[in-house]
């Protein structure tokens, strides 16, 4: 029996590492994925993107400016000249925090008067507004400690419960500050990539695998006819998957939908030219299912973790941030996440489709004529 059981292991073990392919995904992908995912994975919100309106522009408001870019949780990107240009940056994402010093702010310090500044957390990532508003709430707090000494007559006049400097901070497009909001939108884009991903690549390989593809190549069908037939219907898929998974969304999650659905599920064919693109390469360099799946989650862990769906790309390292350019996911989460909660149109999002554009024709021109290669 033990020699059996021997002989069956010395034969799944030559099976297994006989092929280079395999090989390189048992032993090397793990490598790189760990170093990846070391450097790319983290919690930590800093050089939190942004945009200071100062009106006082006196040494008092530089001198709090000062308390927040010191501190390293926040990087001033942007000092716009109105309060418009302040909301269109955090419309278009450009800055996740607006902070506005009214004019008086050095007067009300020097008067014992509490002089009062604003904040504007873009709230569609939750997390990340709610910690920059505790951030700026506590650097606040400290430049209050260190002004609160006052002449001692005007200390007489002053509330002394009141402190010198308040903070009032408010969250736009998710007000309540809800994970769920956040989350569910990118979901369902994580969703619709696992789906058309899979089927694109597991069942190209299928027809190779059980023998059925080198009867299609003595058909009279063309290449691209063949490339058409075996694409279109796992797009039709990933939008039925797409209505399914969206009308949960708003139903069961009461996750509110304040832009065009229309424009909505434009992106999504737009983001499907990538996945289903990056599907059909993986069926190209693929001639197991098996080798196929591994493959296709080898891409699928990286797309998600690099994306910012979970970890903000801006805390990423710079080499990561580079090769989430190349990440269709990143760019239909910005998409997706805009039509639900900022009622984005297309005069905002349209560097993200124009991305989506590209990544798509690139990725499916590709795999097209590697798949018309192999069939020659």
């Amino acid at each position: 029996m033990w020699e059996r059981i021997y002989r069956m292991l010395v034969k799944e073990f030559i099976q297994v590492l006989r092929d280079p392919r395999m090989k390189a995904m048992i032993f090397v992908m793990p490598v790189v994925q760990l170093i990846m995912f070391g450097y790319a994975v983290t919690t930590d919100v800093d050089h939190i993107r942004t945009a200071v309106y100062d009106l006082d522009r006196s040494p008092e408001s530089r001198a709090l400016i000062e308390r927040f870019t010191a501190s390293g949780y926040f990087t001033v990107v942007a000092r716009p000249g109105d309060a418009e240009t302040l909301g269109k940056l955090l419309d278009k994402g450009e800055v996740t925090i607006g902070i506005q010093i009214d004019s008086g702010f050095a007067d009300d310090l020097s008067s014992g008067r509490q002089a009062v500044i604003q904040s504007v957390v873009d709230g569609t990532d939750s997390n990340t507004g709610t910690v920059a508003i505790d951030y700026a709430q506590r650097i606040t707090t400290e430049f209050a400690r260190t002004r609160s000494a006052v002449p001692a007559d005007v200390a007489q006049i002053a509330q002394p419960q009141a402190p010198p400097v308040e903070l009032r901070s408010r969250a736009w497009f998710n007000p309540d500050l809800k994970s769920r909001n956040y989350n569910v939108p990118g979901v369902i884009a994580v969703i619709v990539l696992l789906f058309s991903l899979l089927l694109t690549s597991m069942a190209v390989v299928r027809e190779r695998e059980i023998g059925t593809m080198e009867q299609l190549m003595v058909t009279p069908i063309r290449p691209i006819e063949l490339i058409l037939g075996k694409t279109l219907p796992f797009v039709l898929i990933s939008y039925i998957d797409v209505l399914l998974v969206t009308v949960v969304g708003v139903l069961w999650f009461h996750i509110p939908i304040q832009g065009s659905f229309w424009l909505l599920l434009f992106g999504a064919g737009l983001y499907l030219m990538s996945t289903i693109g990056v599907g059909l390469f993986i069926s190209t360099i693929s001639r197991t299912q098996q080798q196929a799946l591994m493959t296709s989650f080898f891409f699928y862990l990286p797309a998600i973790l690099l994306s910012g769906f979970m970890f903000p790309i801006s805390n990423m390292p710079e080499p990561a941030q580079w090769v989430t350019y190349l990440n269709p996911l990143r760019y239909f989460l910005v998409v997706i996440r805009g039509i639900f909660l900022k009622g984005s149109g297309l005069d905002i999002l349209w560097p993200q489709f124009l991305a989506l554009t590209v990544l798509g024709v690139v990725l499916l021109t590709l795999s097209s004529l590697r798949f018309q290669k192999r069939m020659a």
